[in-house]
């Protein structure tokens, strides 16, 4: 099995089935981002070139998906912003305004669930190089989102991308990977990306009951999650670690960690 790259701008009508496709493969909670709404429509019409899937022809199948932006950054790690919320944000307003971008910032590298294992997510991260190099962009951003974080929810985000195994190598699988892919740990952010909802919806994503206000941690949640129960409101803060990766394009200037 080859699979091939189809970008959005290619094959649109791929991107209908991607719900079913990855479905359970990210939280339910995940799926309910604040800042999605408006973005996430405009998202394929703007930049549909940016938006590919890794696609087996012979068996007509969607094996992973990767989704980027462009965006401005000035190669400092303050430049990152705060993560993946301030990064769709900075990309739709270079757009709106007509300014050029410096580097791409990935939004989601994900891999069917009946495909994992594979290697696929290193060859949807190399084409999500390639597509920065296509366009001209130096760096791909990667707010990461790490792999065990759940597992340690209370271990401040900026403490944890520092773990390392025995061989010095990260802790974190996914962060692993992407330094072994030539990724550098630029910055650790605790305010990625919002998620807001009512104390119903929190308890329809998570599966959980919150009887009183306070502090949870919850299945699949990198930090707490905040109840307010007189506000009806559930309010999650999602921790990301930035990674950077030089792709030989020509846009943005040396890669510099502060």
């Amino acid at each position: 099995m080859t699979p091939v790259v189809v970008r959005h701008s290619e094959r649109p009508e791929l991107w209908d089935r991607a719900p079913e496709q990855f479905a359970g493969v990210v939280p339910e909670y995940n799926l309910h981002g604040d800042i999605n709404g408006d973005y996430w429509r405009r998202l394929f019409q703007d930049f549909p070139t940016y938006q590919f899937v890794l696609y087996d022809d012979a068996h007509d199948e969607i094996l992973g998906q990767g989704r980027s932006l462009p965006r401005s950054w000035d190669g400092t790690a303050q430049g990152l912003g705060s993560g993946l919320d301030d990064s769709i944000a900075r990309a739709f307003a270079d757009h709106d305004a007509g300014r050029s971008p410096d580097a791409l910032c990935a939004l989601g590298i994900e891999v069917a669930a009946a495909h994992q294992g594979k290697g696929l997510s290193r060859v949807l991260l190399d084409q999500m190089a390639a597509t920065a190099r296509d366009a001209g962009l130096g760096t791909v951003l990667v707010p990461v989102r790490p792999t065990w974080k759940d597992r340690y929810p209370l271990a401040p985000i900026e403490r944890y991308a520092a773990w390392t195994r025995d061989d010095g190598s990260p802790f974190d699988p996914w962060i692993r990977a992407q330094v072994q892919a030539g990724g550098n740990v630029a910055a650790a952010s605790e305010r990625s990306s919002l998620i807001t909802g009512t104390v119903g919806e929190w308890e329809s994503w998570t599966g959980m009951d919150f009887p009183d206000d306070g502090e949870y941690v919850f299945p699949g949640g990198l930090a707490p999650l905040s109840i307010d129960r007189t506000r009806d409101r559930g309010t999650y803060w999602e921790p990301a670690v930035w990674i950077t990766h030089r792709t030989g394009g020509s846009a943005a200037g040396p890669e510099r960690s502060g």
